[in-house]
């Protein structure tokens, strides 16, 4: 067997939806509503059923402490999540480019004779 066989990144969908949903404490019903409402997004297996990662898993517990502990409604937090995937992705890209800069500039400093 290959020794990377069981090598699964929080992002691979491995668990069922009954699974998922004891290991986040919410009901099967209340994943599907997730899914219909896109605050979560599961992977399929060929049958279309509902494949979730641990990534979901650890989303479908922040969307329930939102909406019990924050009191906020499914609109909302669908809102906060975008905002969050947005904030990262954009961190993501300033990095990049604070890196793209910083090469930029090592270039130009070694190519201009001293002042």
């Amino acid at each position: 067997m290959d020794a990377n066989y069981f090598d699964l990144s929080d992002d691979t969908p491995v668990y069922v939806i009954s699974v998922a949903a004891q290991l986040s404490g919410l009901h099967p019903q209340t994943l599907r509503q997730y899914d219909r409402l896109g605050l979560v997004s599961p992977g399929r297996t060929a049958g279309r059923g509902r494949l979730y990662s641990t990534r979901d898993i650890v989303m479908l517990r922040e969307v329930q402490r939102l909406s019990q502990e924050e009191g906020i409604n499914l609109a909302g937090i669908k809102r906060i999540l975008a905002l969050e995937t947005e904030n990262l992705r954009m961190r993501e890209e300033l990095g990049r480019l604070r890196s793209e800069m910083a090469m930029i500039r090592a270039l130009i400093q070694y190519q201009l004779p001293p002042a």
